[in-house]
């Protein structure tokens, strides 16, 4: 399968190959909400924790003799019974929110996004995607340019997938507001749908291919 491919000044140079397999999947909205969900929930860190009667300071002392008082029996005063005691059934911060997503569902979710995109018209192949050297005005007129930003715009709203040694394009798009740069390795659902345009260099193309295979 064929695909456009462009230069830096967003002119078409050309075509390039790109697999089937993984650029021409039907759309698969069920499996990318699950990968999405469980991508954010192995992301989440338990904040919220409420002290138990053990972690509550004071009460080590039986507050009132057993019996002969004449009022109700307790052994302390850092029962959840009592005003400044411990939490019975609050959050813990031990609790685990993630969630299991099988790799080929993973993959077969990005494959989904790549295809969905890509029809949007919202990926697109650019030749030599790189930047000069690594400062910020290297990369922001001509990034600007591929994502026909608009005058009013101020946030490029791109995901960039450079060659494997890009170092200088890593650290010059580090500053442009909404923009991330991440190695066609490390490619997930949520970035690509977190991104109106993707952006990526045409030698990342068999990175993705071989990395993301699915073996049978």
């Amino acid at each position: 399968m064929k695909a456009d491919l462009y230069n830096m000044q967003n002119e078409k140079v050309g075509t390039v190959d790109i697999p089937e397999a993984v650029f021409g999947v039907a759309w698969k909205p069920e499996l990318v909400k699950q990968v999405v969900t469980a991508f954010l929930a192995n992301k989440r860190r338990p904040w919220a924790h409420a002290k138990t009667r053990a972690e509550v300071r004071g009460g080590g002392r039986k507050p009132w003799r057993q019996k002969g008082t004449g009022r109700a029996r307790h052994g302390s005063i850092r029962s959840p019974l009592w005003s400044g005691g411990g939490k019975a059934h609050g959050p813990l911060s031990e609790r685990d929110f993630s969630q299991k997503v099988n790799v080929k569902m993973r993959r077969v979710a990005l494959f989904s996004v790549l295809s969905r995109k890509l029809k949007d018209g919202e990926l697109r192949f650019v030749q030599n995607l790189t930047a000069s050297e690594p400062k910020t005005k290297s990369i922001a007129k001509p990034l600007a340019v591929l994502v026909n930003l608009g005058p009013r715009v101020k946030k490029m709203d791109a995901l960039l997938v450079p060659a494997m040694e890009e170092k200088n394009l890593f650290r010059a798009a580090r500053n442009i507001p909404k923009t991330l740069v991440t190695d066609a390795q490390s490619l997930n659902v949520y970035d690509i749908l977190n991104y109106k345009h993707v952006l990526m260099d045409e030698s990342a193309v068999p990175v993705v291919a071989k990395h993301y295979a699915i073996k049978k």
